[in-house]
């Protein structure tokens, strides 16, 4: 068999051929190591030389190992980020990332040309054990194991095979580790589970030695990864140690040391490896990206199992090549420091201490499903469910004993406390009737919003890894057809042939037959998860936002305390979560004729007809639900507009109401308190204006000061309960302060909103970094949550929302929020709608203003592009004083489609840089 022999190690140099753009040369060195097979030498980046330049010393090291067919230069971003953070006065992390042996610029083995993919090959090529040795004599050469035994941490880091290698040394040697950190990889493989298709690609007999060593083609197929992709430049970095055969040899090896059954060589180690993680304590983090098609998210569960304490931030857009895809030098100098600081949490320790608390806290909240034991035997029906087939009542002895069947049912059939329930029902009674079930047993409900669509509910789920999937039949068939994770049960009895077709192994309705009159004890602490909710996903990927049971008591209590929904109201929600809520206060729910995932399609009669059955006196829906109840108000009969009479309260939440709107409900519904509460899937309930208070700032005639209303943006009110409000000020960047300001002195100062509650979210799900950033803890004790929306509070402690944070415009006077400048604009006969954007670097923006034009009879709709001049005057003037630059108008201003509100101005910030740029002008 031809042999190639060994070459030494070398130092890569940046030509002009080869640039390595973002490789400082002040980073490299060889390191010799006595290995097992002698004396090697190591290609290593190594921050060491360049912090010393600089006169700092470093207060811990990151130890990165790269994977196939990677290099070290992986780790240039890391790199240029710890020294710019220890220059900057931060603290000085030594980053040391060697080219493993056989790869990058390190020495290379003397091996055959053509690897076997069997593993069995004993020529030459590094198997596992023998990695895992290399990082030792490495750690040992550079003192690094003398220096974490004096005091001062190290962090292991890896990705890819690189990520197995450090864990698994960071496994064997917890005594030298302060924690440890992973990008995508994976430390065990089901024997009986295929292996990622490009691997069984790769290991396939001739094709291995062919495409990693003969040829650039397992390299070019990696570094074809990148989401967005890699520039040509960067690509050729990474190619630049592995111009030849001769030097390609290593990724070969790397390949076949893929342990693909108990046979192989490395197959032992692999399996001490992963053992020897479950038992590691040190703090955690997980990075990921779920778009790889070799780490799948079945890895990720596994290391979750192995890691329960481990911190995860999922970047839902990024893949294999993570390091390049993203910023992960920010999250990992981030946990880093929060490490050194001494902030770390562990988690299971935490999770340990609330299992030894046992019951409620001292306040004597109860979990939700707790109170329907109380309301047994009252007359009132519990729910009415006007949009399932069977719109009978439901009393509340029967919803008390559904409840506990189907906990039973469940608990027998393997349901654990902490499983993940992702829910795929309807509202109703159906979805009502699982869900306190599942909350019961202490499991977790995941509710991924239909309005997602099905690529945005089958992300949110993917990221949720659900361990059960509860469904009617058509989400059972969406489960099943994008192949979400989770054993699946389904609600109703189904056919044998469709169930088997729908991997259904057992039904709801089943259980609740076969352990009818069977009492169920749970017992969920407070700070034990109830409810991972996902947002709309209108700014970007769905987050799931993390409740546990005391907040979502403390929910319902508010509910109950500020809006008066007490036990004998009936609460007809065309908003789910209120409808869901009703059983933990003693409210009756209606839930009323209409597509949950289609707010709009609330008709008048619909609202009359579930006023009728439930007895409502309390309306909830969004201000589109409302709209189109008073487009179809014309279908009452005098019956009906009797029934509406009933209606005491009405509720609308979730975008802004206008006050035209507001009058036109109250004049259909004359008994109501019209009441626009603010809130968001992190904190549901924040602040309220009522009614009157909306038409009198309306009205500067009749507002409270008696002067013109001044204040930019949406009022919405005072907050609720126990809620503060406080805002952090806005810089020249845009950026929002750490400061923070609450009560008088933040009267008239444009920042971020900062919101403290005791029903705010826990976290965010699987976002570590998403999560600690949108916290601030303070002095008092207090939580707050970041909420990314922009506005002020008024002297009077009323909240103005002005826009989203990312859409504020960093003019050189100063940043503008766009809500303001919008409202007024909004006022024009000839607006239909407006969108105020920034154009131009950030610092030195203009302000936009885009229009949809009204239509008016006979008139013919402007092309998009440029507005007509006396558009364009007329917008300027009702902007004022905020400069406007350019007015450009389309015929639809875009908005997300459930809520009809969210504008997108990311995307027509985009359209009109385009046109002014003298680029080709179509819709946004």
């Amino acid at each position: 068999m031809v042999r190639i022999p060994a070459a030494p190690a070398t130092l890569p140099a940046a030509s002009a051929a080869v640039p390595l753009p973002g490789w400082d040369p002040g980073w490299s060195r060889l390191v010799p190591i006595r290995t097992a097979d002698g004396t090697r030498t190591l290609h290593v980046l190594d921050t060491a030389a360049v912090l010393a330049e600089d006169g700092l010393e470093p207060d811990g090291t990151i130890l990165a190992v790269h994977g196939n067919p990677t290099w070290s230069y992986l780790w240039r971003s890391l790199a240029q980020a710890t020294v710019e953070q220890a220059r900057a006065g931060g603290p000085v992390w030594r980053l040391v990332a060697p080219d493993q042996l056989d790869m990058g610029f390190s020495e290379r083995l003397a091996h055959p040309v053509l690897p076997r993919p069997d593993g069995l090959d004993d020529a030459g090529y590094r198997t596992l054990g023998g990695r895992l040795t290399d990082l030792d004599a490495l750690v040992s050469a550079l003192g690094l194991d003398t220096a974490a035994r004096s005091g001062h941490p190290l962090l292991t880091l890896g990705h890819d095979w690189g990520g197995v290698v450090s864990l698994g040394w960071a496994g064997r040697n917890e005594e030298l580790v302060a924690g440890a950190m992973s990008l995508n990889t994976a430390v065990h493989h089901r024997t009986s589970a295929a292996l990622p298709a490009p691997l069984r690609a790769a290991l396939a007999g001739p094709l291995l030695p062919g495409s990693t060593v003969l040829t650039d083609a397992f390299l070019r197929v990696t570094t074809a990864l990148g989401h967005p992709p890699l520039a040509p430049e960067l690509k050729a970095a990474y190619h630049a140690p592995y111009g030849s055969a001769a030097r390609r040899g290593g990724i070969g090896g790397f390949v076949a040391d893929i342990p693909v059954g108990p046979h192989h060589a490395s197959h032992p180690e692999l399996q001490r490896a992963s053992s020897a993680l479950a038992g590691f304590g040190k703090p955690a983090l997980l990075l990921w990206g779920p778009r790889d098609p070799v780490f799948l998210d079945t890895y990720l569960a596994d290391l979750l199992q192995r890691l329960p304490q481990a911190d995860l931030h999922r970047f839902e857009t990024a893949g294999h090549l993570l390091a390049e895809d993203v910023d992960v030098a920010e999250p990992i100098l981030a946990w880093a420091g929060q490490l050194l600081r001494g902030e770390a949490r562990d988690r299971a320790a935490a999770v340990a201490e609330r299992a030894d608390r046992g019951g409620w806290d001292a306040a004597g909240n109860r979990p939700l499903w707790s109170f329907l034991d109380d309301w047994r035997g009252r007359p009132e029906p519990a729910l009415v469910d006007m949009a399932g087939p069977d719109r009978t009542p439901l009393g509340w002895d029967r919803l008390a004993a559904v409840v506990d069947a189907i906990a039973t049912g469940l608990a027998d059939h393997g349901v654990r406390p902490g499983d993940r329930i992702s829910m795929m029902v309807t509202p109703g009674r159906d979805l009502t009737a699982a869900l306190y079930a599942a909350l019961k047993i202490g499991a977790v409900v995941v509710v991924a919003d239909a309005g997602l669509g099905i690529a945005g509910m089958t992300r949110a789920v993917r990221a949720a890894r659900p361990d059960w999937v509860i469904g009617q039949v058509p989400g059972l068939a969406v489960a099943r057809s994008q192949n979400w994770p989770g054993r699946r049960l389904s609600v109703q009895t189904l056919p044998a042939p469709l169930a088997r077709a729908l991997g259904v192994q057992d039904s709801l309705y089943r259980m609740a037959l076969a352990h009818d009159g069977q009492r169920f004890t749970g017992a969920p602490a407070p700070d034990d998860p109830a409810a991972i909710l996902y947002t709309s996903g209108s700014t970007g990927p769905a987050k799931g936002v993390l409740y546990t049971h005391g907040r979502l008591a403390a929910l319902a209590g508010l509910l109950r305390d500020v809006f008066d929904v007490r036990p004998g109201s009936s609460l007809l929600a065309g908003f789910a979560p209120f409808a869901l809520l009703g059983p933990a206060i003693g409210a009756t729910s209606i839930t009323p004729d209409m597509s949950v995932t289609r707010p709009a399609s609330l008709t008048a009669t619909a609202v009359a007809e579930a006023t009728r059955a439930g007895g409502a006196t309390i309306l909830f829906a969004s201000p589109a639900a409302l709209r189109n109840v008073v487009a179809t108000a014309d279908r009452l009969t005098g019956q009906d507009r009797a029934e509406l009479g009933r209606i005491g309260l009405v509720l609308s939440a979730g975008a802004p109401v206008h006050p035209h709107l507001m009058r036109q409900v109250t004049a259909l519904l004359p008994h109501a308190q019209f009441h626009s509460p603010y809130g968001m899937t992190e904190a549901l309930l924040l602040a309220d204006i009522d009614g009157q208070t909306v038409l009198d700032l309306d009205d500067p005639e009749t507002r409270d000061t008696g002067e013109p209303a001044i204040d930019d943006g949406v009022c919405v009110g005072r907050a609720v309960g126990p809620v503060r409000l406080a805002v952090a000020p806005l810089g020249a960047d845009g950026a929002s302060a750490e400061t923070l300001l609450e009560g008088p002195e933040a009267a008239g100062v444009l920042g971020e909103v900062v919101i403290s509650a005791p029903h705010q979210k826990a976290g965010y799900d699987r976002l570590w970094r998403t999560d600690s950033r949108s916290k601030r803890d303070t002095h008092d004790g207090a939580t707050w949550h970041r909420t990314q929306d922009v506005g002020h509070l008024d002297a009077a402690g009323r909240l103005w929302i002005e826009g989203r944070l990312q859409h504020v415009v960093t003019t050189p006077e100063g940043p503008v929020a766009p809500g303001g400048p919008e409202a007024r604009i909004d006022t024009l006969p000839a607006v239909s709608r407006s969108a105020v954007v920034g154009v131009g670097p950030q610092g030195t923006q203009a302000v936009v203003a885009v229009v949809e034009a009204a239509p008016h009879p006979g008139a013919r709709m402007p092309r998009p592009g440029l507005a007509p001049t006396d558009l364009t005057d007329a917008v300027r003037r009702a902007a004022a004083p905020v400069p406007v630059a350019a007015v450009l108008v389309t015929d639809r201003v875009p908005v997300d489609i459930r809520h009809n509100s969210k504008i997108d101005r990311t995307r027509l910030a985009a359209w009109a840089e385009g046109v002014l740029s003298g680029g080709r002008v179509g819709r946004p």
